[in-house]
């Protein structure tokens, strides 16, 4: 009886790759394959391809999902943060101004960029959207 391993080997027939090891590559900026080839170029435009192995990676799509993900991450932590300070000490909302608002441009700023390595990584691990050899349905099919 087959074991079933999460990485697409097999529904893919393809060896699973390692998602951990892929993810947390991308959320220090390293090439999901090797670890080694910076995976950005500028604050969070991708290289076409690994410095180190050659891995292609302009073809990923993490699209909008980066964002969105920062802001459920840093609406949580400034939130939750905001509700236990006024819990604790009533501060005049100019306080809460100079604390909260900063803290919220910081947060996102600094989790953007390894939040989009972390998706790159799991689309490389999952082969997803070119990652796997082969085009995507809409570059295939662009009447789609």
């Amino acid at each position: 009886m087959e074991q079933q391993v999460f990485g697409g080997e097999l529904q893919s027939g393809r060896p699973a790759r390692p998602l951990r090891d892929a993810v947390l590559r991308g959320l220090r900026g390293r090439c999901p394959h090797c670890g080694e080839g910076r995976l950005f170029r500028s604050f969070v435009k991708t290289v076409d391809c690994c410095e180190h192995c050659g891995e292609e990676i302009y073809h990923h799509r993490a699209d909008d999902l980066p964002a969105y993900l920062v802001i459920v991450i840093v609406g949580h932590i400034t939130l939750g943060g905001f509700l236990a300070v006024e819990v604790m000490a009533e501060l005049p909302m100019w306080v809460h101004m100079v604390v909260w608002v900063p803290l919220t441009v910081i947060l996102a700023l600094a989790l953007l960029r390894p939040v989009k390595g972390a998706i790159v990584g799991l689309q490389w691990a999952l082969y997803m959207h070119g990652f796997g050899g082969e085009d995507d349905i809409l570059e295939s099919h662009p009447e789609l």
